[in-house]
């Protein structure tokens, strides 16, 4: 067994199947195939379990993959020490953020984090999937959500408050909703779900309603169900940075007050891989977006930017 043949076996296991790791080891994957075959005649075992789409590890190869992941991070790291000898931080990161919060909060604080680290590529994707989080070209990942995905390592980025809300002008021609059932008859502002009906859960001194809702106008673009708040054309259901500074000046007024809402769950995580080499410049990165939303969280030293 060589380094090599560690090397492959790490990329199969974190590529979750051969293809994929062919691409990123520039070779064809016959020749993965191949290679994962002497591999595992070498040691006597099978290491990894194919199927039509993925291949899982057995449990000798989960142990070799640990052994195997520990020796690349450390080439890894080595590697950019010498590479980085004398410079100012440089590398790459891969941030993939919700379009809403992404835009509407994130943004000034990814420009800001470009000014003090000019020698780092920042690559941001605003989407909102959440599949497949932590992906080929993405080290971190923020994402709303009830739980995190037990496979990545989650820092809790603080809860996500719902608001329902409406502009004063469309309160003043169409009344105040009183009751949550009222919700059903209301043109309603929200993201959709895909593939199944948008469920409103509403939590009041310990007791749960859930109601099934049907929105008139459906955006993953928050910033244009803000525009549609703001004209008056019904109920937004958003999180509250979506029109905080609407509701603060009076503009658009909140309804249920009394309630915790949710839809598409109250957390705000930063999801990364548990076992991939973190450069300076991810670990960086992640310190400082969370010294931006947690600020009892001490941001990295701005020095290492020179």
């Amino acid at each position: 067994m060589d380094l090599g043949s560690l090397t492959l076996l790490v990329e199969i296991i974190d590529s979750g199947n051969l293809s994929q790791a062919a691409r990123k080891l520039k070779m064809s994957r016959a020749n993965v195939s191949y290679h994962l075959s002497q591999l595992e005649k070498s040691v006597g075992v099978q290491l990894v379990r194919r199927t039509t789409r993925r291949v899982e590890p057995t449990e000798v190869g989960m142990r070799l993959y640990e052994h195997g992941r520990s020796i690349v991070n450390e080439l890894l790291a080595a590697r950019e020490t010498i590479n980085t000898l004398g410079q100012g931080l440089q590398g790459r990161v891969g941030l993939s953020v919700p379009s809403g919060y992404g835009q509407m909060v994130m943004s000034p604080w990814l420009i800001e984090f470009k000014r003090l680290y000019p020698g780092i590529v920042l690559d941001v994707m605003f989407e909102n999937r959440v599949d497949d989080l932590v992906r080929d070209g993405v080290d971190i990942a923020i994402r709303v959500m009830p739980e995190p995905p037990p496979q990545l390592v989650a820092r809790d980025l603080g809860p996500v408050r719902y608001l329902a809300c409406a502009s004063r002008g469309w309160l003043e021609a169409h009344g105040r909703p009183l009751t949550l059932e009222q919700l059903r008859t209301a043109p309603l502002i929200t993201s959709g779900v895909v593939g199944r009906q948008l469920r409103l859960r509403a939590y009041l001194e310990g007791v749960r309603e859930e109601i099934t809702l049907e929105p008139t106008l459906i955006s993953e673009h928050f910033p244009f169900l803000r525009d549609g708040i703001l004209a008056g054309l019904g109920v937004g259901l958003v999180p509250d940075y979506v029109v905080q500074d609407a509701v603060d000046s009076g503009e658009v007024q909140t309804l249920f007050d009394e309630y915790r809402l949710s839809i598409f769950g109250t957390g705000m995580y930063l999801l990364y891989m548990p076992n991939r080499h973190q450069t300076r410049a991810v670990r960086t990165c992640i310190d400082f977006i969370l010294g931006k939303a947690m600020p009892g969280h001490s941001p990295p030293e701005t020095a290492s930017a020179t």
